[in-house]
Parts: C-alpha cells; sequence; structure tokens
C-alpha cells in the first residue's frame, strides 16, 4: 500500500514530443515558447529534456490566455513580472488589492485541481485569470481571497459548476462595484475623501445587513422559480 501511495505521487515527466501531444500544440510551438522564456527550463539528462506537469499546467494556462485574445508579449510580460519569487503579500499588491483585508494564497496547480474537483479545465482557469481571482506565480498560482477561494470551493464540492460559480461572480462584482461607487460618492460628498478608509467597515455592514434582509424576503417567498416552473398565482 505504501509503495502505490508513494509511486501515486511520483511527479509524471514528459520528453518535449510527449508534453506538446499532451498539450495539444505542435513541437515547434512548445520550442517557441521556451525561446521566448514562457517556460520553466526543463530538466537535463544528457540531451534529453525533461517537462513535469508543472511545464503542462503552464501552457494550458498559455492556451486559455490566447483564447481570452492575449498576445504572447502580454503573456511573457506577466509570466515575468510573477517569476521573481514575490511572497503572497507583494502578489497582493500586484493583483491590484494591496492593503486590503483579503489574503492571497499560493497554490499549485495539482492543489488547485483538487480544490474544485477535476473541474480545473483551462475555459474555466481563462474565466478565473480573467476575473483578476488567480495569477500566474513561475510554476505556482495565487488565489487573490482566501475567503473567496474557500466559498467557490464549497459550491463546486456542493453540486455547482465551477462555471457557473464563476459567472455569479462576474455579476457579483458587477453589483459590488456599484455599491462601492454609491458609498464612495456618499462619503466623499457628505464627509471626505480622506474619511473612506475610516468608514468602509460601515458599509461593509450595510451591505451584510441588506443581502441578509433580502435572502430573508426571498426565503419567505418560497425562494426563486425554478427554470420552467410556472409562476404562482
Amino acid at each position: 500500500m505504501a509503495k502505490e501511495e508513494t509511486q501515486a505521487k511520483t511527479v509524471r515527466e514528459y520528453r518535449t514530443e510527449e508534453l506538446a501531444e499532451a498539450a495539444g500544440i505542435p513541437v515547434r510551438t512548445l520550442r517557441f515558447y521556451r525561446e521566448r522564456k514562457l517556460l520553466p527550463p526543463p530538466r537535463r539528462e544528457g540531451r534529453i529534456a525533461w517537462y513535469d506537469d508543472h511545464h503542462l499546467a503552464r501552457l494550458r494556462t498559455i492556451a486559455a490566455l490566447l483564447e481570452r485574445g492575449h498576445t504572447l508579449g502580454g503573456i511573457a510580460e506577466l509570466t515575468a513580472a510573477f517569476e521573481n519569487g514575490r511572497d503572497v503579500g507583494q502578489l497582493g499588491e500586484l493583483l491590484g488589492i494591496g492593503g486590503s483585508e483579503e489574503t492571497p494564497v499560493r497554490l499549485t496547480p495539482e492543489a488547485l485541481a483538487d480544490y474544485f474537483e477535476g473541474e480545473v479545465t483551462p475555459e474555466n482557469l481563462a474565466a478565473s485569470l480573467d476575473l483578476g481571482y488567480v495569477a500566474v506565480d513561475g510554476d505556482t498560482l495565487v488565489h487573490v481571497s482566501r475567503r473567496l477561494l474557500d466559498v467557490s470551493s464549497a459550491l463546486v464540492h456542493e453540486g455547482v459548476p465551477l462555471a457557473a460559480v464563476l459567472e455569479t461572480g462576474r455579476r457579483v462584482r458587477e453589483h459590488a462595484d456599484a455599491m462601492a461607487l454609491l458609498f464612495t460618492e456618499l462619503i466623499s460628498a457628505h464627509i471626505s475623501p480622506d474619511a473612506l478608509a475610516r468608514l468602509r467597515p460601515l458599509a461593509k455592514s450595510v451591505v451584510e445587513a441588506e443581502l441578509t434582509m433580502a435572502m430573508d424576503r426571498l426565503l419567505a417567498s418560497g425562494g426563486p422559480e425554478s427554470p420552467g416552473q410556472a409562476p404562482s398565482s
């Protein structure tokens, strides 16, 4: 049993041709990415280059970003920005949450996949990158918020598809941006822009209370109608 567990934990390695096939790209494209430093160097054994699952995850991330319309130059800049071993605090600043109460989380591709029960597809990863939930950091990934990571994982474990969770996150982001603007304008107009940081907890309390009461009203009314359900008379 112990031997089987040890074998299961062994990192899989690929020759150049095998990695290209697993990633669904030509060998010449793989070599081009290496020349552009979009991939970390492989392990060398004589003249043989050995890649592993971290390289495969990086290739899938590149493919997802290209599908989203990013250029190779832009992807190279993103990769270079995260290749310097920054700690999660510095990464938080790069992700646009410097000084935030949210805690970024560093994850291996395998750990991220475990969180979401195999639903970390190139499409879902691209959506996460697009939302700013996830960023590439060398061979690892950084999730922008421990709380969002835990909630998203819990929803997936309850049976909600990760794609639906991400789409809901996109819609929530729109409403959150509108609420943040509302409170910013209120405080700036009647007190001072300098008071925004000090009074932010008040805004959070109002939003939490209103959301709680909205959920109460929804549950009291019988909840949302299921797709295809006729309106109650």
